[in-house]
């Protein structure tokens, strides 16, 4: 029985001076009457879910809870390949969850921000914990492949370095360990890491079905904050990367109010080509995080680019154009104005090291 179980109102105060020798112990043993003691506080869990505080042997503050379940009962099943995968999801129709690293999931769950009667764990489907890359055709990364085995491959990084900085800072080492960039995709969190980088490379989702099997661009696989394309029964198989051209090059930057493993106030991702020179950029996507319902594609600054000389002036334009598809909340991490100039600080950045790691691939 936690200490984050419900608590009722059925609480005493009792005031007493301040005590001269505090501390504070846990009673594994309980009791229903006040421990022996002769001087200082002390805080027992006591029997039947009460809390009791003591200070100089007599009682300061009691404190009755009931605790409650933290997650309902369910179903668990781990299908070998897609079509079972879909045939359960299909059956048991929004009463069934997929668990691909369980890192949203299973905290949605307990919290009730989701219920579920079955949890099908995709982990053991081979389409979806493998992948596969090459330089002429790009990548075909499986939708429970965890983030670390795509930071732990120098080819990948060095051929998609947006997704290689976003994997990184989704969540710590142990997240990371389990998380999947599939999985992000489908939690569908605006405030998401790894999308951007995905709508930057101009990824395609790959989705099963009872229906058969579809194809959606990440860029519109999101439809509002936690929800997507996703039909009842579907499942998203894998992403598809196309190849990385020589003088191409990407970058994701997020804010947050802490060093690390937070949630996003803002976040952008930069994919751009340049011509032979390296001082023009031909074409470019930018994307956004936490600015808006969803992960959005900038549309009008990618375009605005094309053409444009690569230098801070052009960046610092293409921020301030780029701008004008956010249109984020003021919450607790940060105001609407904070977050839309975190916008175009954000894309000038990002512009400045893809066009970098562009003109490295051209040496």
């Amino acid at each position: 029985m936690g200490l984050d179980a419900h608590l009722t109102t059925s609480t005493r105060h009792i005031p007493l001076a301040p005590c001269s020798r505090p501390w504070i112990a846990d009673l594994h043993n309980t009791h229903d009457r006040p421990p022996s003691v002769h001087r200082g506080c002390l805080t027992a869990i006591r029997g039947s879910g009460k809390i009791a505080s003591y200070c100089d042997g007599q009682l300061v503050t009691e404190i009755c809870f009931e605790s409650e379940p933290t997650l309902n009962d369910f179903q668990y099943a781990a299908p070998a390949n897609v079509d079972q995968a879909c045939k359960l999801l299909a059956d048991h129709g929004d009463r069934a969850q997929i668990l691909a690293g369980g890192t949203d999931i299973l905290v949605q769950l307990r919290e009730g921000q989701r219920t579920a009667d079955l949890v099908v764990d995709v982990k053991k489907i081979p389409e979806l914990m493998d992948f596969s890359f090459d330089r002429d055709a790009g990548l075909q990364l499986g939708a429970g492949v965890p983030c670390y085995r795509f930071y732990e491959n120098a080819e990948l990084v060095t051929a998609y370095p947006a997704l290689g900085d976003a994997v990184r800072i989704v969540g710590g080492w142990q997240i990371q360990s389990r998380a999947s960039v599939g999985g992000n995709l489908c939690n569908s969190s605006p405030a998401a890491d790894t999308i951007p980088p995905l709508i930057a490379h101009q990824a395609t989702c790959y989705i099963a079905g009872p229906e058969g099997r579809r194809t959606v661009s990440v860029e519109h696989f999101c439809t509002a904050p936690g929800q997507n394309v996703l039909e009842a029964g579907e499942l998203l198989v894998s992403l598809t990367l196309p190849p990385s051209p020589r003088g191409s090059g990407s970058a994701y930057l997020r804010f947050i109010p802490r060093n690390e493993m937070d949630i996003a106030v803002a976040g952008a991702a930069s994919w751009v080509q340049l011509d032979d020179s390296g001082e023009r950029i031909e074409r470019a996507r930018i994307a956004l995080a936490a600015v808006a319902p969803t992960p959005c594609f900038a549309a009008e600054a990618s375009e605005w680019l094309a053409g444009k000389s690569a230098d801070d002036a052009t960046y610092a334009e293409a921020g301030e154009i780029a701008k004008g598809v956010a249109s984020p909340i003021d919450d607790m991490r940060g105001t609407t104005e904070y977050r839309i100039n975190l916008v175009g600080v954000l894309t000038k950045r990002t512009l400045s090291t893809a066009v970098q790691r562009a003109r490295d691939t051209l040496e």
